[in-house]
C-alpha cells in the first residue's frame, strides 16, 4: 500500500479532504474516556491533528515514511512508521500495550489493511467493554453537473488501474465484515453518512486526481489519464459558470462500534 502513495506523497498532502467536526464529536461522544487514540494509516495526518484536539495523546501510524513527512507536528501527536506486517511484539514496542487505548480509528486506508490481521490488533489494544473502532472513507468528489460528468468518464475509465481494494470504498463499506457491537444509540455499526468539502480550483483538482493510486499505476503503464482531451473538457465545464474557485464535496461514510466484553 504505501508503495501506491509514496511518489505522490506532497500531492497526497496537499489536496486530500480535511474531515468535518461533526463526524469526530460523534465519533468521541461514543467513547466515555479521552485519553488514547490509534490513528492507523494516518498518512498525512489529516485526521490525527482533529483527532488531537480532543483525545489527549494520539499514536498516528503508517508504513509511508513519505506521507507522514508531511504530516503536522503536533505536541500530543506521536508518529511511527510501522511495516507492512506489524507483529505483536512490535505492536506493542512501537504503537501500545494491551487494553491501553480509547479509540483507533482509520480514515481512507481501512481497505488498504489485512483485516484479519489488524482486527487481532485492535482487540488487543482497544480497552474492555467501551474502546471503539471507527473507520470512514470518502468517495468521488461532487462539484456541478458539469465538471462531475467529466469526472466520471475519467473515473470509469481508470477501473482497471485501481487494485482491487479500492471496490470496498466504491461499496462504501458496507459490506465488510467487520466484527464488533453498535455504540450506545446505535442499532447497526453503520455506515452513518457525513460530508467534507474544500474551495479548489481546477489546478488542485488536478493535483488531487494526480494523488491516486490508479494514477500513478497508469503513468507506471504508460497511459496519462489526464490527457489533454479531458483536461480541455475539464477546462471547459469548470469554466462553464466563470469562477475559477469552486467548493467540492466529498461524501464520507463511517462504520463505528464498540469491542464489548
Amino acid at each position: 500500500m504505501a508503495e501506491l502513495f509514496n511518489k505522490q506523497a506532497k500531492n497526497y498532502a496537499e489536496t486530500r479532504p480535511s474531515y468535518p467536526a461533526d463526524l469526530f464529536q460523534f465519533i468521541a461522544s461514543k467513547t466515555p474516556v479521552h485519553d488514547l487514540a490509534w490513528d492507523a494509516g494516518t498518512g498525512s495526518g489529516q485526521a490525527a491533528q482533529s483527532i488531537a484536539e480532543i483525545y489527549k495523546n494520539v499514536v498516528a501510524t503508517d508504513t509511508s515514511q513519505q506521507q507522514l513527512e508531511f504530516a503536522p507536528k503536533l505536541p500530543n501527536v506521536r508518529y511511527q512508521q510501522t511495516p507492512p506486517n506489524m507483529s505483536i511484539v512490535e505492536l506493542e514496542r512501537d504503537v501500545t500495550a494491551h487494553g491501553t487505548v480509547d479509540l483507533v480509528t482509520v480514515a481512507q486506508a481501512f481497505h488498504w489493511f489485512d483485516l484479519p490481521t489488524f482486527y487481532q490488533q485492535v482487540n488487543l489494544v482497544l480497552k474492555r467493554p467501551n474502546g471503539v473502532i471507527a473507520v470512514w472513507c470518502y468517495i468521488e468528489p461532487e462539484v456541478n453537473e458539469s465538471v462531475d460528468a467529466v469526472f466520471w468518464r475519467l473515473y470509469n475509465g481508470s477501473a482497471p488501474y485501481w487494485a482491487s481494494a479500492r471496490k470496498m470504498v466504491d461499496d462504501k463499506y458496507r459490506s465488510v465484515y467487520f466484527p464488533f457491537e453498535p455504540v450506545e444509540g446505535k442499532d447497526s455499526t453503520g455506515p452513518f453518512e457525513f460530508e467534507t468539502s474544500r474551495s479548489m480550483d481546477l489546478n488542485d483538482y488536478f493535483t488531487y486526481i494526480r494523488s491516486w493510486s490508479a494514477y500513478q499505476t497508469a503513468c507506471e503503464k504508460g497511459v496519462e489519464l489526464l490527457s489533454d482531451d479531458v483536461v480541455k473538457d475539464f477546462e471547459r465545464a469548470w469554466g462553464e459558470d466563470g469562477n475559477n474557485r469552486k467548493v467540492v464535496r466529498y461524501p464520507i461514510f463511517l462504520r463505528i462500534g464498540k469491542i464489548g466484553n
